[in-house]
């Protein structure tokens, strides 16, 4: 948690803060934790 907190360039209590049950992540937020998993997200229409 602490090396992906580095890499979306957060601290790891605000990440902990942002995914939690009461957390509001921004979308930014999501993407960026996406990206530094390695993943993509796609919209199909």
């Amino acid at each position: 948690m602490s090396q992906l907190a580095h890499d979306v360039g957060m601290t790891r209590e605000g990440l902990y803060k942002a995914l939690s049950e009461n957390g509001n992540p921004t979308f930014s937020t999501v993407m960026k934790i996406t990206r530094a998993l390695g993943m993509q997200v796609r919209i199909a229409v």
